[in-house]
């Protein structure tokens, strides 16, 4: 390393950068093992290009296994933002219902339990003195 400070003209000062988040990639709805938040537990996950047809493609290669990975069906698989569900699919696709469409369905089923323990205690003393 020279002390040459002509140098420094060469490299600038290294300014503090922040990191870009990682976005979700999903096929559809499903969980792609191409995403840059799916992480292999083993760490075993090798993303490698393929030649097809003339063509290169991106592939996710498993190193324990030496072949594709089979994405969310394998044991090891899980995503960095915990957006992977049983089924495969991406947390982040799926649409989940309002707070104000929970609220009123919440009170529509409190309406009728109401209605029904009214029926019940109507109807079982009635039985009581059947028997």
């Amino acid at each position: 390393m020279s002390k040459n400070p002509d140098r420094y003209e060469f490299y600038s000062k290294r300014e503090f950068r922040e990191r870009e988040l990682a976005e979700p990639k999903p096929l559809g709805s499903m969980c792609n093992n191409l995403c840059p938040l799916f992480r292999c537990a083993r760490n075993a996950l090798v993303l490698s290009t393929k030649v097809v047809k003339g063509y290169t493609q991106k592939v996710a290669m498993c190193r324990l296994t030496g072949d594709q990975c089979i994405g969310y069906r394998c044991q090891f698989a899980y995503c960095d933002r915990r957006a992977l569900l049983p089924s495969g699919n991406c947390a982040f696709t799926v649409k989940f219902k309002d707070g104000e469409e929970f609220f009123s369905e919440l009170e529509k089923e409190e309406l009728e339990l109401a209605s029904r323990s009214k029926l019940v205690k109507k109807f079982s003393k009635k039985d009581m003195f059947l028997e």
